[in-house]
Protein backbone atom coordinates (compact mmCIF):
# COMPACT_ATOMS: atom_id res chain seq x y z
CA UNK A 1 0.00 0.00 0.00
CA UNK A 2 1.36 3.30 -0.51
CA UNK A 3 1.93 6.04 1.65
CA UNK A 4 -0.94 8.40 0.45
CA UNK A 5 -2.91 5.29 0.72
CA UNK A 6 -1.49 4.61 4.39
CA UNK A 7 -2.29 8.19 5.63
CA UNK A 8 -5.70 8.18 3.94
CA UNK A 9 -6.69 5.04 5.97
CA UNK A 10 -5.11 6.61 9.29
CA UNK A 11 -7.40 9.63 8.63
CA UNK A 12 -10.36 7.51 8.44
CA UNK A 13 -10.12 5.56 11.50
CA UNK A 14 -10.79 7.67 14.68
CA UNK A 15 -7.32 7.84 16.50
CA UNK A 16 -9.42 8.53 20.06
CA UNK A 17 -13.28 7.50 21.20
CA UNK A 18 -14.58 10.96 22.34
CA UNK A 19 -16.21 10.46 25.99
CA UNK A 20 -19.43 10.25 26.49
CA UNK A 21 -20.84 13.38 27.65
CA UNK A 22 -22.67 12.42 31.15
CA UNK A 23 -24.17 16.05 31.60
CA UNK A 24 -26.19 16.48 28.69
CA UNK A 25 -28.99 14.29 30.37
CA UNK A 26 -28.89 15.96 33.19
CA UNK A 27 -28.28 19.57 32.13
CA UNK A 28 -32.09 18.89 29.87
CA UNK A 29 -33.46 16.99 33.36
CA UNK A 30 -32.86 20.41 35.60
CA UNK A 31 -33.54 23.13 32.52
CA UNK A 32 -36.62 21.49 32.51
CA UNK A 33 -36.92 21.71 36.66
CA UNK A 34 -35.83 25.62 36.54
CA UNK A 35 -39.01 25.92 33.79
CA UNK A 36 -41.24 24.38 35.81
CA UNK A 37 -40.07 26.28 38.82
CA UNK A 38 -39.41 29.39 37.51
CA UNK A 39 -40.68 32.65 39.23
CA UNK A 40 -43.61 34.42 37.52
CA UNK A 41 -43.39 37.53 39.43
CA UNK A 42 -46.95 37.98 39.25
CA UNK A 43 -49.93 36.63 40.03
CA UNK A 44 -51.68 36.90 36.63
CA UNK A 45 -48.41 35.88 34.82
CA UNK A 46 -49.29 32.19 33.08
CA UNK A 47 -47.04 29.50 33.80
CA UNK A 48 -45.23 27.93 31.08
CA UNK A 49 -46.52 24.20 30.25
CA UNK A 50 -45.16 21.62 33.16
CA UNK A 51 -42.19 19.47 31.70
CA UNK A 52 -42.64 16.18 32.53
CA UNK A 53 -39.71 14.53 33.62
CA UNK A 54 -40.42 10.87 32.49
CA UNK A 55 -42.47 12.41 29.44
CA UNK A 56 -42.18 9.28 26.19
CA UNK A 57 -39.43 11.71 24.64
CA UNK A 58 -37.26 11.82 28.24
CA UNK A 59 -37.87 8.04 28.72
CA UNK A 60 -36.84 6.58 25.57
CA UNK A 61 -33.85 9.43 25.42
CA UNK A 62 -32.64 10.27 29.04
CA UNK A 63 -32.73 7.12 30.89
CA UNK A 64 -31.40 3.59 31.35
CA UNK A 65 -33.63 0.83 30.16
CA UNK A 66 -33.54 -0.53 33.95
CA UNK A 67 -35.25 2.62 34.85
CA UNK A 68 -37.43 2.97 32.62
CA UNK A 69 -38.87 -0.75 33.37
CA UNK A 70 -38.94 0.64 37.27
CA UNK A 71 -40.91 3.50 36.24
CA UNK A 72 -43.13 2.24 33.81
CA UNK A 73 -44.27 -0.84 36.70
CA UNK A 74 -44.31 2.32 39.48
CA UNK A 75 -46.51 4.48 37.03
CA UNK A 76 -49.31 1.96 37.18
CA UNK A 77 -50.13 3.00 40.45
CA UNK A 78 -50.34 6.47 40.03
CA UNK A 79 -50.88 9.00 43.13
CA UNK A 80 -53.58 10.81 42.00
CA UNK A 81 -57.03 9.24 40.90
CA UNK A 82 -56.60 11.10 37.43
CA UNK A 83 -53.79 9.44 36.61
CA UNK A 84 -50.73 10.25 35.16
CA UNK A 85 -47.49 10.21 37.69
CA UNK A 86 -46.59 7.49 40.81
CA UNK A 87 -45.09 10.56 42.48
CA UNK A 88 -47.17 13.15 44.30
CA UNK A 89 -44.77 15.26 44.67
CA UNK A 90 -41.60 16.89 42.17
CA UNK A 91 -38.74 14.12 42.81
CA UNK A 92 -36.48 16.15 41.48
CA UNK A 93 -36.87 19.40 43.36
CA UNK A 94 -37.74 17.19 46.51
CA UNK A 95 -41.50 18.50 47.39
CA UNK A 96 -44.28 20.38 46.53
CA UNK A 97 -43.10 23.89 46.68
CA UNK A 98 -40.52 25.72 46.13
CA UNK A 99 -39.05 29.09 44.88
CA UNK A 100 -37.57 29.75 41.83
CA UNK A 101 -33.84 27.68 41.29
CA UNK A 102 -31.13 29.65 41.92
CA UNK A 103 -27.38 28.81 41.87
CA UNK A 104 -27.30 25.71 40.35
CA UNK A 105 -24.10 24.25 40.12
CA UNK A 106 -23.24 20.54 37.95
CA UNK A 107 -20.36 19.09 39.01
CA UNK A 108 -18.83 16.03 36.96
CA UNK A 109 -17.29 12.71 38.81
CA UNK A 110 -14.36 11.11 37.43
CA UNK A 111 -15.55 8.70 34.02
CA UNK A 112 -15.06 4.75 34.81
CA UNK A 113 -15.66 1.73 33.17
CA UNK A 114 -18.60 3.70 31.44
CA UNK A 115 -20.16 4.76 34.40
CA UNK A 116 -20.24 8.35 35.98
CA UNK A 117 -22.04 10.54 38.89
CA UNK A 118 -22.66 14.04 38.12
CA UNK A 119 -23.71 16.48 40.82
CA UNK A 120 -26.19 18.97 40.80
CA UNK A 121 -26.94 21.59 44.14
CA UNK A 122 -29.29 24.60 43.96
CA UNK A 123 -31.21 26.75 46.24
CA UNK A 124 -35.42 26.24 45.91
CA UNK A 125 -36.20 27.46 49.47
CA UNK A 126 -34.29 30.88 49.53
CA UNK A 127 -38.16 32.47 49.18
CA UNK A 128 -39.33 31.07 52.21
CA UNK A 129 -37.57 33.66 54.37
CA UNK A 130 -35.59 32.78 57.13
CA UNK A 131 -33.48 29.14 57.47
CA UNK A 132 -31.55 27.10 59.99
CA UNK A 133 -27.96 28.00 60.37
CA UNK A 134 -27.52 24.58 59.65
CA UNK A 135 -29.00 25.03 55.94
CA UNK A 136 -27.54 23.64 52.97
CA UNK A 137 -28.85 23.38 49.04
CA UNK A 138 -30.72 20.40 47.67
CA UNK A 139 -28.14 17.60 46.34
CA UNK A 140 -28.75 15.73 43.28
CA UNK A 141 -26.39 12.80 42.55
CA UNK A 142 -27.15 11.44 38.97
CA UNK A 143 -25.81 8.07 38.78
CA UNK A 144 -24.88 8.13 34.80
CA UNK A 145 -24.14 5.29 32.92
CA UNK A 146 -23.60 4.41 28.82
CA UNK A 147 -26.13 2.21 27.18
CA UNK A 148 -26.07 1.22 23.31
CA UNK A 149 -23.18 3.79 23.41
CA UNK A 150 -25.43 6.97 24.84
CA UNK A 151 -25.20 8.38 28.51
CA UNK A 152 -28.48 7.80 30.29
CA UNK A 153 -29.42 8.28 34.19
CA UNK A 154 -29.79 5.63 35.97
CA UNK A 155 -30.74 6.29 38.85
CA UNK A 156 -30.68 9.56 40.91
CA UNK A 157 -29.92 9.81 44.87
CA UNK A 158 -31.65 12.97 46.69
CA UNK A 159 -28.94 13.14 49.43
CA UNK A 160 -31.31 15.25 51.44
CA UNK A 161 -33.61 13.10 51.76
CA UNK A 162 -33.71 9.36 54.19
CA UNK A 163 -30.90 7.03 53.21
CA UNK A 164 -30.11 9.22 49.88
CA UNK A 165 -33.38 8.06 48.52
CA UNK A 166 -32.77 6.71 45.19
CA UNK A 167 -35.13 7.03 42.79
CA UNK A 168 -34.99 3.97 41.60
CA UNK A 169 -36.05 2.52 45.22
CA UNK A 170 -39.00 5.07 45.38
CA UNK A 171 -40.12 3.50 42.01
CA UNK A 172 -39.46 -0.14 43.14
CA UNK A 173 -41.21 0.50 46.66
CA UNK A 174 -44.42 2.84 44.91
CA UNK A 175 -44.52 -0.75 42.68
CA UNK A 176 -44.62 -3.15 45.44
CA UNK A 177 -46.88 -1.41 47.67
CA UNK A 178 -49.26 -0.50 44.49
CA UNK A 179 -49.52 -4.09 44.13
CA UNK A 180 -50.33 -4.96 47.44
CA UNK A 181 -53.23 -2.21 46.89
CA UNK A 182 -51.54 0.47 48.65
CA UNK A 183 -51.12 4.02 48.28
CA UNK A 184 -47.46 4.18 46.51
CA UNK A 185 -45.48 5.43 49.57
CA UNK A 186 -43.59 7.90 47.66
CA UNK A 187 -40.75 9.54 50.67
CA UNK A 188 -40.53 13.23 50.34
CA UNK A 189 -38.08 14.75 51.59
CA UNK A 190 -37.99 15.89 55.40
CA UNK A 191 -37.54 19.70 55.09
Amino acid sequence: MSRFGLVALALLLPVSVEAADFKAPVAEIMTAATGNWQDMGTDSDTPPPYVDYFSEDFLKRLYSKDFIAKYREAAKYPAYDDGGSPFDYDPIIGGQDGCALKDVVTTEGQPANGAEDVTVTFDNSHCFGERASDWQPEKLVFKMIEEDGRPVIDDIDRTSFEEGASLKAELVQIAEEGAKGGAGGAVENPD
